[in-house]
């Protein structure tokens, strides 16, 4: 393998960081054992800038490339965004109702189906459920009381599909030159 440039970024599939390379999980250094590293890095991604640095975090992140692009926000170099889970509100859900139809007529059949509406027992008035086909069509909206809010206010996640690997920060080698 050749020699790394300091601050490069690779990774890695262990669970240990190579000699010379530490984990980007973003520790803190102290600059008089990293002065290149600094020299390159600074506080972009933390550290007081007089007795200490910060590695990249990488840890629950994705990486990506500073800038811009058509139609998409610009991005600064060790700028940190995202949630992993959020709470969804009302307002955020896509517009639906929770609307029931039942049909008035007498039921037919004793179990549900993908084509078949909720009917009334004609003959007891009782509280059982008889399902009408589907040529009969719905003609009632049931009473709201039929539905519960739903939902907890819970976070949900918000992790797109990923594969757990080590990213990790050259600590020693080549100086890059800039163009």
């Amino acid at each position: 393998m050749s020699e790394p440039f300091i601050a490069e970024v690779r990774m890695w599939a262990c669970s240990y960081a190579p000699r010379n390379w530490a984990f980007c999980n973003g520790a803190l250094l102290p600059i008089s054992q990293n002065t290149a590293l600094f020299s390159l890095v600074g506080t972009t991604y933390g550290g007081d800038g007089r007795m200490t640095l910060a590695l990249p975090n990488l840890n629950d992140r994705v990486p990506m490339h500073p800038g811009t692009g058509p139609g998409l926000t610009n991005r600064r170099l060790g700028e940190r965004s995202g949630f992993i889970s959020i709470p969804l509100n009302e307002n955020e859900l896509p517009e639906h109702d929770h609307v029931i139809k039942g049909a008035s007529q007498k039921g037919d059949a004793q179990t549900p189906g993908n084509t078949a509406y909720m009917g009334q027992d004609s003959e007891s008035r009782a509280e059982v459920i008889n399902y009408l086909s589907s040529s009969g069509g719905s003609d009632s909206t049931l009473s709201p009381q039929m539905l519960k809010s739903s939902g907890g206010n819970q976070h949900h996640n918000n992790i797109q599909p990923m594969l757990g690997v080590n990213f990790c920060i050259a600590l020693t080698g080549l100086y890059p030159s800039r163009n």
